[in-house]
């Protein structure tokens, strides 16, 4: 444990922020998992539509939050539409 009041304080503020940042990291796999989910279940292209832009959403919230790097955010949104246009267009022709 540290002894000069700076470092003490530093090390309170930085348990707060893994404690955040842990929440919110957590917040986004739970997204992406749902949003997996509807992918395999719902055949209803307006749905897969509005949940991929819940989680685009808050992919860009923990981008402005400085939680992710905005090249992951834009590979994990890349791949969620490719996914989600897949999943439209194959429901779209069966």
């Amino acid at each position: 444990m540290a002894n000069i009041k700076s470092a003490i304080k530093r090390s309170r503020q930085s348990l707060k922020r893994r404690s955040r940042n842990r929440s919110n990291r957590s917040r986004l796999r739970t997204r992406i998992r749902r949003f997996q989910e509807t992918l395999e279940s719902e055949k209803n292209p307006e749905s897969v539509r509005a949940d991929l832009s819940r989680t685009v959403s808050l992919i860009d919230k923990l981008v402005r939050k400085k939680i992710l790097h905005r090249n992951t955010a834009a590979r994990k949104k890349s791949l969620l539409t490719r996914r989600a246009n897949q999943a439209i267009g194959a429901a779209g022709s069966s």
